[in-house]
Formats: C-alpha cells, structure tokens, sequence
C-alpha cells in the first residue's frame, strides 16, 4: 500500500496520453483534507467559488491534461436518496466539468447486474490501474498501483458498463 504525493498524482496524468476514467463506488469519504471544506459548506459558507479554490491544484492538473488531449471521465455509482456527502460532491461537480472532466451518476439499484471491482479506482490509457483504498468509515487508507493486463481490462470493462449506464451530470436530478 501507498500513498501518492501530489507530484506522484501529476505523474500519472502527465504520462497519460489517451485517457483517464475514474470509478467512484462509495456514499460517503470522511478524507481529511475535505472536512473543513464539508463544515463550512453545512454552514452556507461553502460555495461554487470557494469549491474551486480548494481543488485549484485538482482543476489545474485536469485543465492541463484535457489541453493534452486526454480524455477525462468521472463515473459515480450512488445510493438513492442520496447522503449529505453526494449532496456536497454533486454540488461540486461544475468545477470539475469546467476543468474538462465528463461526469456521469449512476443510481446503485441499476448496478445491480454489473461485476465491478472492490475498490474505487483511476484508469489510465486503458493499462495502469491506480486503487483508492479507505477505511470503514470513508477515511483514507491508501492507494495501489498495477498495470496487470488481467486487472487493467476488469477495470476498463467494469467502467465502460457503468458509463454507458449512468446519466450525465447534467440530466441527473438527485432525490
């Protein structure tokens, strides 16, 4: 198990040239660099503005990697009604959208018939698979890096089904 730095982050999307697809599967993270940010927004004191200067370095990455002609994809598989939690990221999705990410929600009752892997995920072009690991209650445990062939295609296949099930950021109405 490993944690990335922010340099070690930017690697990977540097060395992507295709695309990026990211597999979120979770209704709640408690990671700590968040909690400050969901606090204020509980409060009314949380805003589009101040969501994109607490992810400028994300946004910047992502911008800098779409302007390379890298494909960017977030897929979110969520329980409905939705939690506080989805709330507060479905609130934030329009920075990520503008930094070049797509963004897709797919409801949990229609994954049902979906083989998908354990673990929260990036892919990268298709061959590197970067696994997000968190403990019981949404923290952060750590990260995991393979580029096993037999992984990289369980992957690509398990976000591709989600993808062309999920509704874009746009048409998803939350309940």
């Amino acid at each position: 198990m490993l944690t990335l730095s922010a340099e070690d982050w930017a690697r990977l999307f540097n060395e992507c040239h295709e695309s990026a697809s990211h597999l979120e599967m979770r209704d709640h993270y408690a990671v700590a660099e968040e909690l400050a940010d969901i606090a204020r927004w509980r409060a009314g004191k949380f805003g589009p503005e101040e969501d994109a200067e607490s992810k400028r370095g994300w946004l910047d990455l992502m911008r800098a990697t779409k302007a390379r002609g890298v494909r960017l994809r977030r897929a979110r598989i969520v329980s409905e009604p939705i939690g506080e939690y989805v709330r507060f990221e479905y609130e934030g999705t329009p920075q990520n959208i503008a930094a070049g990410e797509e963004v897709r929600w797919l409801p949990r009752v229609r994954a049902s018939g979906l083989a998908l892997p354990g673990n929260d995920y990036w892919i990268f072009d298709g061959k590197t698979v970067l696994f997000n690991h968190f403990t019981g209650d949404g923290g952060w445990l750590g990260n995991e890096l393979t580029d096993d062939p037999h992984v990289a295609e369980l992957c690509t296949s398990a976000f591709e089904s989600v993808w062309g099930l999920a509704t874009p950021h746009g048409e998803y109405k939350p309940s």
